[in-house]
């Protein structure tokens, strides 16, 4: 199980873009149509899926909202912030 991270590391290590809400870590992406967020969410559901991390992943219109945190650990941890990472990467 991984550790979870000190408030200051989780401010350190957080990605532009990412907000802390308690023991979770969120960002609102937006897209320029609906299916353009769904294409998202799928490539983010492979990354996810490869990682063994899953996120929450809430599509709406031409957004969509994704939170992580590492539920068996308690809270954020590095898994969080590393995938997290790597949504960015996708969304670019």
């Amino acid at each position: 199980m991984a550790d979870t991270l000190s408030d200051d590391e989780i401010a350190e290590r957080l990605p532009d873009g990412w907000e802390r809400d308690g023991d979770e870590i969120v960002r609102v992406y937006e897209f320029d149509s609906y299916l353009a967020g769904v294409g998202f969410a799928g490539g983010a559901g492979g990354l996810a899926e490869e990682a063994f991390h899953h996120p929450e992943i809430t599509i709406r219109y031409a957004e969509v909202e994704v939170r992580l945190t590492t539920h068996d650990a308690g809270g954020i941890t590095e898994k969080d912030t590393e995938l997290a990472a790597r949504f960015d990467e996708l969304a670019d």
